[in-house]
């Protein structure tokens, strides 16, 4: 089991690893990015788009593959951001273990997604 701080909300999933999916918020366009729960970090392992445009440029060694544009991750980091702007008519969807939960649907404070720190910390809700 992998424990996933959602904000004030704790997910323990089967696996280490969850998908994000959004639309961008100027070109209406659908991204996904995989990520991995590893050694207290988070990993990004792959990313695609569906097409490319403002601020959404394919990653270095990206192929185009059934209507994406595809490219393995290259980041390691403690914790990831989600803006909560609602000028997407549509939030990020977390989906991990075969089901989705749509996060930051609104407008709204930011969510940060990061790895639990132990036990101790479910137990406070954290």
């Amino acid at each position: 089991m992998t424990c996933l701080a959602v904000g004030a909300t704790i997910l323990m999933l089967a696996t280490s690893e969850f998908r994000l999916a959004w639309t961008h918020s100027v070109e209406h366009v659908e991204w996904q990015e995989d990520w991995r729960v590893d050694a207290g970090m988070l990993s990004l392992t792959a990313a695609r788009v569906r097409g490319s445009g403002a601020g959404m440029e394919p990653g270095e060694s990206a192929r185009f593959k059934d209507g994406w544009w595809e490219w393995p991750g290259q980041l390691r980091v403690p914790s990831l951001t989600l803006a909560a702007s609602g000028a997407t008519g549509a939030g990020w969807s977390l989906c991990a273990d075969g089901a989705c939960i749509e996060l930051g649907t609104g407008s709204g404070e930011p969510i940060v997604l990061k790895p639990c720190e132990g036990p101790s910390s479910w137990a406070n809700g954290w």
